[in-house]
């Protein structure tokens, strides 16, 4: 499968809002909290402000990478793209670009905190999920580039 990264255009907010919405219906353990309508409309705002960068293939786009500042804000593929490693490429395109990121995932994600931990994330805290819409328990993550002090 060949894939591109690119900038996100405001044409791609309904790509990236399926995407992160069918991540709710999929996880039994994720609450529905948006419609897609209104997923799609958030997907367009991180997209206006800049932050949304797309792996796209032949048949569209099939993941995308949300970064405001240093913080991964979201990263999620379709179903079909995971294990490709296409959010490596994500993750290492966002890496390229910061001495350091951080995010939050969700306690019941397993497979994003393997993802993660294999890719030098390191757990800093762990909250209740009182801090988060979903009010799901959560992990906070960070990578720094080798050679960044801490500070």
């Amino acid at each position: 499968m060949t894939v591109t990264l690119r900038p996100a255009r405001s044409t791609d907010a309904g790509a990236t809002g399926e995407i992160l919405h069918g991540f709710a219906l999929e996880n039994d353990w994720m609450p529905e909290l948006h419609s897609c309508a209104e997923t799609i409309a958030f997907c367009g705002r991180m997209i206006d402000q800049g932050w949304v960068t797309v792996a796209e293939a032949d048949d569209g786009v099939i993941g995308f990478l949300a970064l405001n500042g240093d913080d991964i804000h979201s990263l999620y593929l379709t179903s079909a793209a995971r294990g490709q490693g296409v959010g490596q490429r994500l993750l290492q395109h966002a890496k390229s670009r910061r001495a350091q990121l951080s995010l939050f995932a969700f306690q019941a994600n397993l497979g994003a905190q393997r993802f993660y931990e294999r890719n030098g994330f390191a757990e800093v805290a762990r909250s209740d999920g009182a801090g988060n819409d979903e009010n799901l328990p959560d992990i906070k993550y960070v990578w720094r580039r080798e050679g960044v002090a801490d500070g």
